[in-house]
Order: C-alpha cells, then sequence, then structure tokens
C-alpha cells in the first residue's frame, strides 16, 4: 500500500510540474509564434496532399503509401485503421526517442491535417488533377502525373523544412526522418529520402514498376528540397568590421541586437598599424539593421561578410551572461 501511494504521488506530482510548465509556456511570445507558425506550416502540407497527391493517386514515400500497401496485404483491416496504428507507434517513438516538446508539437500537426485538408475539399471541390487536360473533339482527359508529382514535393518539402525548423513535424514519415537524423547524424533532407525510399520499395508489391519508381524519383527530389531549403533556414551572416569607432558597433550589437560579439587584434600588411576588428554572427535581418546604423552613425568601417551553413552552441543564449566565444 505504501509503494501504491508513494507512485501515486510521484505522478500527481510530476502530473502538476507538466500543468505547470505548460501554463508558463502559454504566457510566452514564443508559444504563439510557433503554434502560429506549425498551423501555417500544416496548411502548406495540406495544400500539397488535397490539390496534388490525393488526385495523382501516387505512392511517395509516407505513411499513407504504406498503409495502402498493407492494406492490400491485410484486406481485412481498414486503410484508417492501419494509418492510425502506425502513427499512433511512431508518436510513442518520438516521445521516447526525440523529446517531449517535439512529440507534443507533432499530435498538435497531426490532429490538424485531416481537418484542413476536410476544409479544402469544401471550399474547391475537386474531380481531378489540376494539369489535366481534355483533347478537343474526342472528350478524352489526359493527366500529367509528373506535374503532380513535383508540385507536391516542393510544396510539402517547404511545410517540412518549416516544422523543423522550429523542432515539429507534419507527422508520419517525418518523425521516421527525425529520428534517422538524430541518431545517424545526417541531414534532415537525407533522412528523409532514406524513410521515404524504404517506405516506398515497399509499393513493389501492389504497384506496376513504373508508379513505384516515380514515387521513388519524388522522394529523392523531396530529399534534395528539404536540404536547400533547410540551408537557406539555419544560414547565418559572419561579418568581420575593422574600425576605429568599434566601440560603438560592439556597444549596437551586444545590446540592440543582443549577439555576442568576438574582438581581434590585427596588423594592417600595408600600414604596419595595429586595430581592433569585429567578428560577429547575424541573421541576415540583424545583418541589415547593423548596416543601418552604421550608415546613421557615419562610421568609417573595412567590413566583410561571408554566409555560414549553420551556427550551433550558445547562438539562442542571447544574454550578456553566454556571449559566443568563437
Amino acid at each position: 500500500m505504501e509503494n501504491e501511494k508513494l507512485v501515486e504521488g510521484n505522478f500527481s506530482q510530476k502530473f502538476k510540474h507538466l500543468l505547470n510548465t505548460f501554463g508558463t509556456q502559454l504566457k510566452t511570445k514564443k508559444f504563439w509564434v510557433e503554434l502560429f507558425i506549425m498551423t501555417a506550416g500544416m496548411f502548406v502540407a495540406s495544400i500539397a496532399v488535397y490539390f496534388f497527391l490525393i488526385p495523382s493517386k501516387l505512392i511517395v514515400g509516407s505513411i499513407t503509401g504504406l498503409s495502402l500497401v498493407m492494406s492490400q496485404l491485410l484486406p481485412f483491416v481498414s486503410v484508417g485503421t492501419i494509418i492510425f496504428v502506425i502513427n499512433a507507434i511512431l508518436l510513442v517513438l518520438a516521445f521516447i526517442l526525440i523529446g517531449n516538446e517535439f512529440g507534443a508539437k507533432t499530435v498538435y500537426t497531426a490532429l490538424i491535417l485531416g481537418p484542413m485538408i476536410d476544409f479544402l475539399g469544401s471550399v474547391f471541390p475537386m474531380s481531378g488533377s489540376v494539369f489535366a487536360t481534355t483533347i478537343a473533339g474526342t472528350g478524352q482527359v489526359i493527366a500529367n502525373p509528373w506535374f503532380d508529382l513535383l508540385c507536391f514535393v516542393l510544396v510539402l518539402s517547404a511545410s517540412q523544412s518549416i516544422l523543423f525548423s522550429i523542432n515539429a513535424s507534419t507527422g508520419g514519415l517525418d518523425i521516421l526522418a527525425k529520428i534517422i537524423n538524430k541518431y545517424a547524424h545526417l541531414s534532415l533532407g537525407t533522412s528523409v529520402a532514406i524513410g521515404g525510399g524504404a517506405i516506398c520499395c515497399t509499393a513493389f508489391l501492389i504497384n506496376d514498376v513504373s508508379l513505384v519508381i516515380m514515387g521513388l524519383i519524388g522522394t529523392w527530389i523531396n530529399g534534395l528540397i528539404v536540404n536547400h531549403f533547410m540551408a537557406q533556414i539555419n544560414s547565418r551572416i559572419r561579418v568581420y568590421i575593422i574600425s576605429d569607432e568599434y566601440e560603438k558597433i560592439v556597444d549596437f550589437v551586444v545590446h540592440h541586437i543582443k549577439r555576442g560579439v568576438t574582438m581581434h587584434s590585427v596588423m594592417g600588411g600595408y600600414s604596419r598599424e595595429t586595430k581592433m576588428e569585429v567578428e560577429i554572427v547575424l541573421t541576415q535581418d540583424e545583418f541589415s539593421d547593423l548596416i543601418d546604423f552604421m550608415h546613421k552613425e557615419d562610421i568609417k568601417s573595412f567590413m566583410s561578410s561571408d554566409v555560414v551553413s549553420a551556427v550551433y552552441g550558445l547562438w539562442n543564449k542571447r544574454s550578456l551572461l553566454n556571449l559566443a566565444e568563437h
């Protein structure tokens, strides 16, 4: 009895802590911004599925495609039941292997995808592909699945990249991709391609070879585009500035932009004068703010910049106590 009471007490404390944490999160700007981003990202995904994937009837690497294959092998189980079971297993794995934040966000995105697709169906009813054409005089309708495939992959990749950037996903295959990304240390785009390709190959059991190959090509392109989008989202600008007024620049960056600064003592090869060089890593918007400030203050300087593919570590610690020492 004492052990049972102890377990109940621990569970009660954990539940209260969870509620308190959630209540605190509700009061933050970050929570509402990310909620909006997740909703917008899933709306983009629903557009890809409704307008391009469903009409084409292609099995691109996805949980829906795997469910269609399994329904052929297990005719006594409905497609809907299989989708529910697979998604439930993946969501449990998301909580266990990736973390509570990723799991909770993915639960939300998975819940709103279906209603969004139904909403689009009620507003824009469709009977076939948007790229289907009718031959004059014959009434014959010709579809172009390649256009559907390319548009689906492009739009879905944009949605996946948006959600991956805030540690969320569209659910399904993206959970598998995130797990591969975390434990195999592969890029998210490569992880999407590997997971989707493996699922696509199961379609050989029920589909023509040509359709499966088309799905594999689409999955490969999906991975390439996700890598491209993620590179754009994660890239930062590294700025090097040599100026006699470097203190003004440092003050602006630290107290207004709230980023870390690294300072180097450098010597000019021609003048042999020693000056201070300021090194800063910024987002594109922050870089624009810095340029505007330097123009406004009429600061004379020698400035160069390059693109950094990604930044890790103390990048998000925007406080003076956590300045990055590169």
